[in-house]
């Protein structure tokens, strides 16, 4: 009896605040209701009164104790066959090759060949460089997993491959907005060519890319691991894509994916206004003053730009500004293998058949090679 008075003693507040409130709002409500009605209503709130505090804490530990999950399993393409797979192998490997080779040799030329000393070429060689680091995040895993049967990656792995792959591709985006506004000054401005686009310039403007790619990539990790983990950690794709690993989290994954969905309108957007506007400007200049050979030289060179706009763009926008209910493994893959391996594998080689003096640069270069190894022998 004692511990009973001393127990209620201590309880005291508490259980005058239960009854002021019993008698101020339950006893009301309850007379509008018939005799079983009002039984079961005062006995509910009762029971939901002196309820402790901490019988509501499980849910919210539970919530915050949720993420359970500490890898996960790149589906990729486990579900085809053997043989197909094998197939696959042979021919990502073949373009993953051939796409370091091309975007290897363009750098390559680019910072060393003296003729090629323009500001052009100084974005077209920091082009190629983000090639090789964009295709690099993604396709050698690939490789790996088609060949072993083991397809998990850990949780920090994930993160870092998101990361560099938001960092890469929005300092691309970037970097092909100020590829098209070089094209314009060079067209439209071609006495202060010089003055406008000096190597100080261009410096800041690939450093403003990377800088921007940094900071972006920042905050799209940042959406996408902002909620734990706990449901499926299978990932319906051969890297770890950000509209898919969010919907793998715990909680409401839309507010993530509408920020990550005006990320991508400011990303890709005002890139993609910055290089309407400038060819609007040069389509003007080209067809009021060039000659019909001259208009066939600019014709071919921003061609060649205009061509590795689309191909990104394209690719980067269905993936990043689709509804997700129009996502699915058979649309997302196909668009994800563009922008991460036939984009960077087509740069190069678009930029070197459309362009003379890529050509002859590389003609030299492997004329010097080639010497090189007849005299060694």
């Amino acid at each position: 009896m004692q511990k009973v008075e001393s127990h209620k003693r201590q309880n005291l507040p508490e259980i005058t605040k239960i009854q002021n409130f019993y008698s101020t709002w339950v006893k009301p409500l309850a007379g509008f209701l018939g005799p079983g009605e009002h039984l079961t209503f005062r006995t509910t709130v009762s029971l939901m009164l002196f309820l402790p505090p901490s019988s509501n804490r499980p849910q919210a530990a539970d919530l915050r104790n949720s993420s359970t999950v500490t890898e996960f399993v790149l589906v990729g393409f486990e579900q085809s066959s053997p043989s197909t797979r094998a197939l696959l192998f042979t021919l990502f490997l073949a373009l993953y090759s051939l796409a370091m080779a091309m975007n290897g040799l363009i750098l390559f030329i680019t910072w060393t060949d003296p003729r090629l000393n323009s500001p052009m070429y100084f974005f077209l060689g920091h082009l190629s460089f983000l090639d090789i680091c964009f295709i690099t995040t993604t396709i050698p895993q690939m490789l790996i997993h088609l060949v072993t049967k083991n397809h998990t990656v850990s949780f920090a792995s994930c993160m870092t491959q998101m990361y560099l792959v938001f960092l890469v591709g929005v300092a691309e985006c970037i970097l092909l907005a100020f590829m098209a506004y070089d094209r314009y000054v060079a067209i439209c401005h071609p006495l202060n060519y010089a003055q406008i686009m000096s190597h100080q310039v261009c410096a800041r403007l690939v450093l403003t890319s990377w800088i921007f790619g940094m900071v972006n990539g920042v905050f799209l990790e940042y959406m996408s691991f902002r909620n734990p983990f706990c449901k499926d950690n299978h990932i319906e794709n051969f890297f770890c894509e950000a509209p898919i690993v969010i919907a793998l989290s715990c909680g409401d994954p839309q507010f993530s994916m509408k920020l990550i969905f005006v990320d991508a309108i400011v990303v890709l957007l005002s890139p993609m206004v910055l290089i309407v506007t400038s060819y609007a400007h040069i389509l003007a200049s080209i067809l009021s003053r060039a000659s019909s050979s001259g208009r066939g030289k600019t014709f071919s060179t921003c061609a060649s730009h205009l061509t590795v706009v689309i191909f990104l763009y394209t690719s980067a926008m269905f993936s990043y500004m689709n509804p997700r209910s129009t996502h699915g493994p058979d649309k997302d893959k196909p668009f994800s293998l563009l922008y991460t391996i036939i984009t960077p594998m087509c740069n190069p080689i678009i930029y070197s058949f459309r362009n003379k003096e890529m050509k002859g640069a590389m003609g030299r270069a492997l004329g010097r090679a080639n010497l090189a190894q007849a005299e060694s022998i």
